[in-house]
């Protein structure tokens, strides 16, 4: 006797699309990044699909962390530090990437239509020296502006005659919400102290690494100790304290200059 009973249907699941799978705050991250990559000038012109340029990135207190230079284009680099993590300076733990809170971009119009180093080796390479010119100033700029007097730059750019930097484009990369919440003190004295030991497990498993990247480990011990007395001081209910007290140059010399084993800037 046949059977008249209905086969069971069986709900197939919908695979979740890659954007919808990270976690709430890197979905933030990364919309705000993408607002900042589809920013226009006043001639119209997305700036960080300029070609050659320069960026930095800052952290919750407004703090300069990093300067870099590209000629892939500022939004190709700028995906490789932010999104798909394979930077040297990523993947070598210098820089943490939940520390940055701002971005800052030098598009350099005028270089856009450089010559490829294969079809005409000095039109290159006057536009790489403009580019190494305009990181280094950018690099003085972030010292300047930095309470330690200190990036993390692994590599120091080619030291260069001063010059006047192009307009600067800024732009948030954390919402309001997300800097309350993951920039409370505690939370980054607990990620500094997670990512130099991170950095000093790379110089450990290497070996043989730069001098740069333990010029960096110094800068970043620094910047931890001087967030854990920070908060010591607010516990106290006292004034922070002085960011002098630490004398990153007595520490580690001048950071003005590439060490021997440096070559250009990253």
């Amino acid at each position: 006797m046949a059977s008249t009973s209905r086969p069971r249907t069986v709900a197939v699941k919908k695979k979740p699309k890659k954007k919808d799978l990270p976690a709430t705050l890197v979905r933030e991250f990364r919309a705000l990044f993408d607002e900042a990559k589809k920013f226009t000038d006043d001639q119209g012109r997305k700036v960080t699909s300029a070609k050659w340029g320069v960026y930095a990135f800052y952290d919750y207190d407004g703090e300069p962390i990093y300067v870099g230079q590209t000629k892939e284009s500022l939004s190709t680099r700028l995906n490789r530090h932010l999104t798909n993590q394979r930077t040297d300076a990523v993947a070598m733990r210098i820089l943490d990437v939940f520390e940055v809170a701002e971005l800052e971009v030098w598009p350099l119009w005028e270089l856009e239509d450089t010559p490829a180093k294969r079809d005409n080796k000095e039109a290159f390479a006057k536009s790489q020296r403009i580019l190494d010119a305009n990181e280094y100033a950018a690099y003085l700029q972030a010292i300047a502006n930095s309470k330690f007097g200190a990036i993390l730059n692994e590599k120091i750019p080619p030291v260069s005659e001063p010059i006047e930097l192009p307009t600067p484009y800024r732009f948030p990369l954390i919402s309001d919400e997300t800097r309350a919440e993951r920039g409370h003190p505690d939370v980054r004295i607990a990620r500094r102290a997670e990512t130099i030991s991170r950095l000093a497990a790379v110089a450990h498993e290497r070996g043989e690494v730069s001098a740069g990247l333990r010029r960096v480990i110094v800068i970043q011990a620094v910047r931890l100790a001087y967030k854990a007395a920070e908060r010591f001081k607010f516990a106290e209910g006292e004034d922070a304290p002085d960011p002098k007290a630490i004398s990153v140059e007595g520490l580690i010399g001048s950071v003005l200059y590439p060490t021997d084993d440096e070559g250009t800037g990253d």
